[in-house]
């Protein structure tokens, strides 16, 4: 198990460049079952989610062909569609994304019940997917934790969700593309990586409207064709790199090629607590902070303040004066990683699963800790970066599914950061 050693308290400054969306990239890859033409997809992020869904539209018999580091090309082969394998999909919950495409070009899949990091490995449902399949015409059996859904043919229907879900958004609406009639999808997520996602579905042939907002209608065609898709910046990693230099930067740090208004909440909150930067067309430069002030967070689906961003802003406020209050409310579990940032020194009271009071500024002192999950994982990087003396960070796998090469970038600001590999 690979692990990172963290010196902290090195002066830090400089520019860190955002790459592609994680949360964009793993959602193509199956849209290769609604075209036989070829798909190019640039601005791929070298992460190891990446590479499971890789993995899995080659173990489904379709081609990934690799053209450069951040750009690849997918071209559907057959039509193996049953069977996703457990191997891979218990690795990643992306993977739930495969299986409407692949219902509405073969008319069946199986599949296991889909895995990921610990805030999500068989303990987030999978209902709204399935009971927005049943409404279009699937027929669904499960046996022990396998799915087997069939349909001979997928049907337009009005799919309200009762709670906003962004994978839920995204799956459905690809389905939707080839099925017959009209699909109507109310309380729709709205975050950024939906309209990316719908833009290039319409420019290779399907007809979308309202991505974005609450409600999309989408009208099926019978197949898509090939085109290019780009991928937005990562909004969650401009975002965690912004905290990092609110919370490090001893000169300046500028983060670029991020799409300032995907980010607008964390500005509003870095107004309150007092942030020094300032916001170019394509990046954003941290200056060296003088003193925070505690501010309290509720996270909210987007536009509000992301979850992903939720543990990085908890690092920030451990220095911030005063006392704020975390409040988590998208996933479960998702606070517990602040049992390791009291390891570190944070004063850190839990008040329930969902709520923590941080009270701050303390010191934080380097530690052995373990990894649970990616956005925890990197909230403890940025402790680390802030912290008296030398941490190990183990189970960086966690890290790496969804940020790319961040020891190499992080040195490159001037943190002292280094990968052991373990045998």
């Amino acid at each position: 198990m690979s692990k990172f050693i963290i010196e902290g308290k090195k002066p830090l400054s400089g520019e860190i460049r955002v790459v592609g969306a994680k949360n964009a990239a793993l959602k193509i890859f199956p849209a290769v079952f609604l075209t036989d033409e070829p798909m190019r997809v640039v601005n791929v992020p070298d992460i190891e989610d990446v590479k499971r869904a890789e993995e899995t539209t080659r173990a489904l018999g379709h081609e990934v062909k690799k053209i450069n580091d951040h750009e690849i090309e997918l071209q559907a082969k057959n039509k193996r569609c049953i069977d996703l394998p457990e191997s891979l999909v218990n690795k990643f919950r992306a993977s739930i994304m495969f299986v409407g495409p692949m219902l509405a070009s073969c008319g069946e899949v199986s599949f296991p019940h889909p895995g990921g990091c610990v805030i999500g490995a068989g303990t987030r449902p999978i209902d709204k997917f399935l009971e927005g399949f049943k409404e279009m015409g699937a027929r669904i059996e499960t046996k022990g934790d396998t799915y087997h859904l069939s349909a001979k043919k997928l049907k337009g229907a009005t799919i309200f969700f009762p709670k906003i879900t962004v994978t839920g958004t995204e799956s459905l609406m690809m389905t939707a593309t080839i099925a017959d009639g009209v699909t109507i999808l109310k309380n729709c997520a709205m975050e950024p990586e939906i309209p990316a996602l719908a833009a290039y579905l319409n420019s290779v042939g399907a007809k979308i409207e309202g991505a974005g907002t609450t409600t999309i209608r989408i009208t099926g065609v019978k197949k898509l064709h090939g085109g290019t898709y780009t991928i937005i910046p990562d909004r969650i990693e401009a975002g965690t790199f912004a905290i990092l230099a609110a919370a490090a930067a001893q000169n300046k740090i500028t983060i670029t090629n991020i799409i300032p208004e995907h980010v607008e909440a964390l500005w509003t909150f870095f107004d309150r607590i007092g942030v020094r930067y300032s916001l170019g067309a394509s990046s954003v430069t941290i200056h060296a902070q003088q003193k925070l002030k505690a501010y309290d967070l509720t996270t909210h689906e987007y536009p509000g303040f992301a979850t992903d961003l939720q543990s990085s802003y908890t690092v920030l406020m451990t220095q911030a004066h005063g006392a704020s209050l975390i409040h988590e409310t998208i996933y479960d579990r998702r606070l517990l990683y602040t049992d390791l940032l009291v390891q570190m020194g944070a004063n850190i009271l839990m008040a329930d699963p969902h709520r923590v009071m941080v009270t701050g500024p303390t010191e934080l002192s380097g530690k052995k800790l373990v990894s649970p999950d990616i956005r925890a994982g990197i909230a403890l990087i940025i402790a680390a970066l802030i912290a008296e003396g030398k941490t190990e960070i183990d189970n960086i796998y966690q890290v790496d599914r969804g940020y790319e090469k961040l020891d190499e970038r992080l040195r490159g600001i001037g943190a002292d950061i280094q990968r052991i590999n373990n045998k």
